[in-house]
């Protein structure tokens, strides 16, 4: 290919790149070292004893011309991902044309892998050297990010890809077992995009212990990265837990006022709903190894069991309460905005961004996948919850705050009591606007603890009633929060509107809501009404008006390393927003798959339960491209004919012919 083919081809990327390299204004105002952050500020933290003063408290003199070319080519590489991904742009007919869809095994393995030798790594570098410590988890993060996009050169058929299987503890059926799917694959690419972000932030802000910080921001990566991609459950609940630690540490060390009781209350609460899980675990394994004589802890061999009827209720809730805690979902929500008012800004990012999502992901993947039957029987119930407890609760509890933070926080609650309708209505479009609303609430909560961390690095409060006429002194400023707002909000063009109009849109046509569909459907817009009202309100009462407060008088407007910060989560709010199918076709073929298997099982399993003995659904049932990876354990049938009468072997063999067809059938509805 000539030079001027490249041109012709990517002008685009080209030319966003000069506007971004162009468009900052000079002369900003203020401390390019304060970022987006509440870290060092209460007074009470480690913070104000920092070992480093570097780069603190100096008047920026605009932006440098590498802080230029920074943003010139986040915009650049914005366009190419478009470009790259659009269906029938000339990036992916290359792709295919030259064969680049070859998957590498050990991909999932380097990206987890990844931070965790680079945590490792960081405790032989010596803590005065800070710059370096710096750098070093910037580039272990921005590295993982980049091998991340490896993944987008694969299409996402049914089954799973970059599958990795070890032995780990065989005698136990314990596997590392690794892979992703269409679901997954975008929760993969947030936590990689989200990361190197949330350490910018952190490092502009945080300036005491900052060998620790970067230890637990890179062990943390590795930990939410292998709880999304892990598909034996020992595995799952290792990483599950390994999540816990470096979060608890960031609110324990750098977080607020109230730090211990905030980090305390997110460990017992998590860890309560872990035990649960936990218990649910260990009794289906059990109950797996009667029926095959093997132990084995792979999820996918582990679909096939159906457990009694209520031994099948009981594991549903162990496990579902667990990632309902994650979510949170209503009544178990109360440590999250604590959590995230007492976090530091970083650590407030990585907790809404991505760490809210394994519960959502876990909800769908495990409870929906191994306890079909449960999920779907309760479905109505439980999106009633989501909807009073969770969308229109959260937003209620939202317009009543005082304090922006927790305001933001009780969002978060709202949002997800819409990914989680999404789900429980069960319906491809509910699927995948629960999927693509996980990612697009990272992005804008993300920007938004972003936000209220630079007005809090200016004022020291966040105190609503502070502020008022804002948009007079910090014009870019209120616009970033205008822009963020929409999103939120779910105007259309951000990239909020189109996963909450597909759930909405999910849940009325949902089966499985029946006669509340209807319902639901009118909780869920007036969810949408009412964060307009909570959001716009507090926009309003922060940016305009009357500039009453003389110290709101001479507040410097956003710093380059702000700007630096915020822009790739404004550009991509507008890239979801504007160009959604490139989500979307990603995932489709893996939602669509999911849910099918989900209506043949769940009526195999309604078929199968009974009141004293766990059985196994024949392999027939799952598509192959689902058990691909699956230990063999035998087809289990002496110990699923044990202690049955002849006539139960004969009915068992009925329901195995049922299940065929109606797997057949659902793959012809496909």
């Amino acid at each position: 290919m000539s030079a001027l083919d490249l041109v012709t081809q990517y002008w685009p990327a080209l030319a966003a790149g000069v506007v971004g390299a162009i468009l900052p204004p000079g002369g900003g105002q203020g401390a390019d070292g304060a970022h987006a952050g509440d870290d060092h500020h209460d007074g009470h933290g480690d913070d104000h004893h920092g070992d480093d003063h570097h780069g603190e408290a100096h008047a920026a003199a605009g932006y440098t011309p590498w802080q230029r070319a920074g943003l010139g080519l986040i915009a650049a590489l914005t366009v190419l991902f478009v470009q790259w991904l659009w269906p029938s742009g000339a990036a992916a007919e290359a792709a295919g044309a030259t064969g680049a869809t070859d998957e590498w095994p050990s991909l999932l393995n380097v990206l987890i892998g990844l931070p965790f030798v680079g945590a490792a790594a960081v405790l032989f570098v010596p803590r005065q050297l800070l710059s370096l410590l710096r750098g070093f988890t910037l580039a272990v993060l921005g590295a993982g990010f980049l091998a991340s996009l490896w993944l987008l050169t694969v299409p996402m058929t049914v089954g799973w890809h970059f599958q990795s299987i070890k032995e780990w503890i065989p005698t136990l059926g314990i596997r590392w077992h690794v892979a992703i799917d269409g679901i997954s694959l975008w929760l993969v690419l947030l936590t990689t995009f989200i990361a190197p972000i949330a350490a910018y932030a952190s490092f502009g802000s945080i300036k005491s212990r900052i060998k620790e910080l970067c230890f637990c921001l890179l062990f943390l990566q590795g930990a939410m990265l292998g709880a999304f991609v892990a598909l034996d459950l020992f595995l799952f609940f290792l990483f599950w837990e390994l999540m816990l630690v470096p979060m608890f540490v960031m609110i324990g060390i750098w977080g607020g006022v109230e730090k211990i009781k905030a980090a305390i209350k997110l460990f017992v609460y998590t860890m309560a709903g872990s035990m649960l899980m936990l218990a649910g675990i260990v009794y289906l394994v059990w109950a797996n190894q009667k029926l095959t004589g093997a132990y084995t802890f792979d999820y996918l061999a582990l679909s096939r069991v159906v457990l009694p009827r209520s031994a099948q209720m009981l594991c549903f809730w162990a496990f579902s309460i667990a990632f309902f805690i994650k979510v949170p979902m209503w009544p178990v929500h109360t440590w999250l905005p604590d959590a995230h008012v007492q976090a530091p800004t970083g650590g407030s990012v990585i907790l809404a961004a991505v760490m809210l999502k394994i519960g959502t992901y876990a909800y769908l993947r495990f409870s929906m996948g191994l306890f079909p039957g449960p999920a779907s029987s309760l479905a109505a119930n439980l999106a009633g919850i989501a909807i009073l407890g969770g969308v229109i609760y959260g937003a209620l509890v939202a317009w009543k705050q005082s304090d922006v933070k927790r305001l933001v926080a009780y969002s978060s609650v709202a949002h997800l009591g819409y990914v989680m309708l999404g789900l429980f209505g069960v319906t491809p479009s509910g699927i995948q606007g629960a999927v693509i609303q996980m990612v697009n609430h990272g992005v804008s909560t993300g920007a938004l603890f972003l936000l209220v961390g630079v007005i809090y690095d200016r004022r020291h409060t966040r105190e609503v009633s502070e502020f008022g006429g804002l948009a007079k002194v910090m014009p870019v400023y209120a616009t970033l929060f205008l822009i963020v707002t929409f999103a939120s909000v779910g105007v259309p063009g951000t990239n909020g509107f189109i996963g909450e109009f597909m759930i909405i849109m999910g849940t009325y046509a949902s089966e499985r809501l029946g006669t509340f569909s209807g319902i639901h459907t009118i909780g869920a817009a007036a969810g949408v009404i009412l964060a307009a009202v909570y959001m716009l309100s507090v926009v309003q009462k922060m940016f305009f008006g009357p500039l009453t407060n003389p110290k709101n008088k001479h507040l410097p407007d956003v710093t380059p390393r702000e700007g630096l910060a915020l822009a790739p989560l404004i550009l991509m709010i507008f890239v979801i927003g504007l160009f959604p199918a490139i989500f979307l076709d990603r995932m489709k073929e893996s939602v669509l798959s999911t849910y099918n298997q989900f209506k043949v099982v769940s009526g195999q399993a309604i078929l199968f339960a009974d009141e004293r003995n766990a059985k196994l659904l024949p392999e027939d049932t799952f598509s192959p491209a689902f058990l691909k990876g699956a230990p063999s354990l035998g087809s289990g049938e002496g110990a699923a004919g044990a202690g049955e009468d002849e006539q139960a072997r004969r009915d068992r063999g009925a329901r195995r012919g049922d299940g065929a067809l109606a797997a057949r059938a659902g793959e012809a509805a496909r």
